[in-house]
């Protein structure tokens, strides 16, 4: 059998479209063998390679709303940090390194001192998603080894090269398709309209891709809005359904 590697891009509560995906890949057996995320990826990607099924993963994103996970706090470097993100990751992954997870793991983090993206693959788990997921600004950077990092999503928002070279197909998911608008109103909108515009694959990355999943209908969905969750699930469900795959499978086999 082929080893598969998923790339889960970044996109805030459009991250729910990954486990519609996901869902949709198994039941046409795909199932990744390696996994990288960034931000709303990373969060899903630890609990996917800890073993822990779409359905399950759904069932638990469901109950957290972002008044559980964001600690408001002097908005000295970032209006509020993610520490209670981290604290439940801890418990729901039972406080595991990178070593322990059963799928191998790559999260994409940018680092605020040297400017590069990085790909961080050992350690506490937690603490590297919560980095990955600190959308500057609206939260604070995470400090790793003395270096301050934030959204992986700023430098890599489908974080595919570290999956080259260690699997035969690699899948991408991009679910921050940008689309043109007519009226902006409100700070939340503006900061998500300017999220949406600074993250994207980068060039040349599609090339070493065998499948690439870009969910266009997803535009119309504000990154911050947690009320069509289930509405963004089935757009990854049923986009993947629909899809031909026969390819990959061959591939696979």
């Amino acid at each position: 059998m082929k080893k598969v590697g998923i790339a889960l891009g970044g996109g805030g509560s459009r991250g729910f479209a990954h486990l519609g995906v996901l869902k949709a890949l198994e039941e046409k057996g795909i199932k990744p063998d390696i996994i990288s995320g960034t931000s709303t990826g990373a969060i899903i990607g630890a609990l996917l390679a800890a073993d822990k099924s779409p359905d399950e993963i759904m069932e638990i994103l469901k109950e957290i709303r972002i008044t559980d996970i964001a600690k408001l706090g002097l908005p000295t470097n970032g209006l509020a940090n993610l520490g209670n993100l981290r604290s439940k990751l801890d418990k729901l992954l039972d406080n595991k390194s990178f070593f322990d997870l059963k799928y191998p793991l790559h999260i994409a983090v940018s680092n605020l001192f040297t400017g590069k993206v990085e790909y961080i693959s050992e350690g506490n788990v937690s603490k590297a998603v919560q980095a990955s997921a600190s959308i500057p600004i609206l939260f604070s950077p995470v400090e790793i080894n003395g270096q301050l990092y934030v959204d992986g999503g700023m430098l890599d928002n489908v974080p595919v090269k570290p999956l080259v070279g260690n699997c035969d197909i690699i899948v991408a998911v991009d679910i921050m398709p940008i689309e043109k608008v007519a009226k902006i109103e409100g700070v939340s909108a503006i900061f998500a309209r300017i999220f949406e515009m600074s993250v994207g694959i980068q060039q040349g990355i599609k090339e070493s891709c065998d499948l690439i999943i870009e969910l266009n209908e997803l535009a119309g969905y504000n990154i911050l809005d947690t009320n069509h969750n289930e509405k963004v699930y089935e757009i990854g469900y049923n986009y993947v359904k629909n899809m031909d795959v026969s390819g990959i499978d061959q591939l696979i086999e």
